[in-house]
């Protein structure tokens, strides 16, 4: 006997897409539909006020006069081409500007260069050097026929960068090393690391920073204290390798101590077990920890204002807030830094992003 015919069914809904996520997102109940709407409606109202004061209304001409007769209406972008040279380089002489620009290049080649796993070959420390070496002796200046600019006249982008760039490089083989510590069998070493981690991550940085500006050199002989930059360097790493560790240790807890003991039964050392094994593990499970450190000290770095170095938002207030045409129109230029750390904060977070999703194919294999 013939099979009977089977019902037509409908054909299955679709869960991939924007009006599937919208429907199991936004609307998947009353109460959440309603809130939904209510904060579609409050970004509406939101992005209507914005482009009414940052487009429709706003002036982007650096004229002082327009910008005044359009105060409490429109925007003045035009505060940004205006006072633009001075946020980004700071009280840098204006006539030698080229080379904070170039230096800036400099340092951020090896940057871009060890984010491709390509170009980890032995030839890209040499890379890091002539990178760090350029921008020193470009900013500094008094070799080469070049004008010899103190310290305390870089500011801006180039000093932002130069203080995260080279905290972060320094800092992340200090917190390895004192994560290692604090786990060490040995009670001098994890006492002195549990110490440092403890003393420093129970202070802010501007406490830090404070003492190293003005209280270590009252501990130096008279005319022998390092250059401020330097004192400010030494500062933030340390901080941040203090945080750092933690998030590191963490890594390492994570690992189960049967590896180790398989690591000793086939005649491991101490270090190869750490370098081979424990390490690579470690750090691949910290990515996003370790990631969030590193934004977060991009934007510390706004703290060195308190010790007279200017950084972006340093500049920013050395720039308008010294000019009273355009000192009213402070907002315009601080959606302007603010952009510019948006974009950094946002390329890290997404190369971390890339990071993780390739750990996770190696680990898929």
């Amino acid at each position: 006997m013939a099979d009977p015919l089977i019902a037509p069914r409908p054909a299955p809904r679709r869960i991939s897409g924007p009006l599937p996520w919208m429907r199991s997102n936004l609307f998947s109940s009353i109460p959440n539909a309603l809130a939904s709407l209510l904060l579609l409606a409050l970004l509406a109202w939101l992005a209507t006020t914005f482009v009414r004061w940052g487009v429709l209304h706003a002036v982007f001409a650096p004229d002082a006069d327009r910008c005044q007769a359009a105060r409490g209406l429109g925007a003045c972008w035009g505060v940004i081409p205006e006072k633009a040279r001075f946020i980004l380089l700071g009280r840098y002489p204006q006539n030698e500007s080229w080379r904070p620009e170039l230096a800036t290049l400099a340092l951020l080649a090896p940057v871009l260069a060890s984010c491709s796993p390509r170009l980890w070959r032995p030839w890209l420390a040499l890379l890091w050097v002539a990178g760090l070496a350029g921008f020193f002796v470009l900013m500094g200046g008094g070799v080469a026929g070049l004008d010899a600019v103190p310290t305390d006249r870089w500011g801006g982008l180039p000093l932002t960068l130069l203080l995260s760039v080279v905290s972060m490089v320094l800092a992340f083989p200090i917190s390895v090393l004192v994560a290692l510590g604090r786990r060490c069998d040995l009670p001098a070493i994890k006492s002195l690391c549990v110490v440092y981690i403890e003393l420093v991550r129970g202070v802010p940085l501007i406490s830090v920073l404070f003492m190293a500006s003005f209280m270590f050199p009252l501990f130096m002989p008279v005319g022998k204290s390092p250059d401020v930059l330097l004192r400010v360097i030494v500062g933030i790493t340390l901080f941040a390798a203090a945080y750092m560790a933690e998030i590191v240790r963490g890594g390492l807890q994570t690992l189960p101590r049967g590896q180790l003991e398989a690591a000793a039964s086939l005649g491991l050392g101490y270090w190869q077990t750490q370098r081979k094994i424990v390490l690579p593990q470690a750090l691949s499970a910290v990515v996003p920890g370790i990631m969030n450190n590193f934004i977060s000290l991009l934007k510390d770095t706004s703290l060195v204002t308190i010790v007279s170095l200017y950084e972006l938002t340093g500049s920013l207030q050395l720039a308008v807030g010294s000019d009273p045409n355009w000192r009213p129109f402070k907002i315009e230029a601080y959606v302007f830094i603010a952009a510019i750390y948006f974009a950094i904060c946002f390329s890290m977070s997404r190369y971390s992003l890339r990071v993780e999703k390739r750990l996770a194919r190696s680990h898929a294999r």
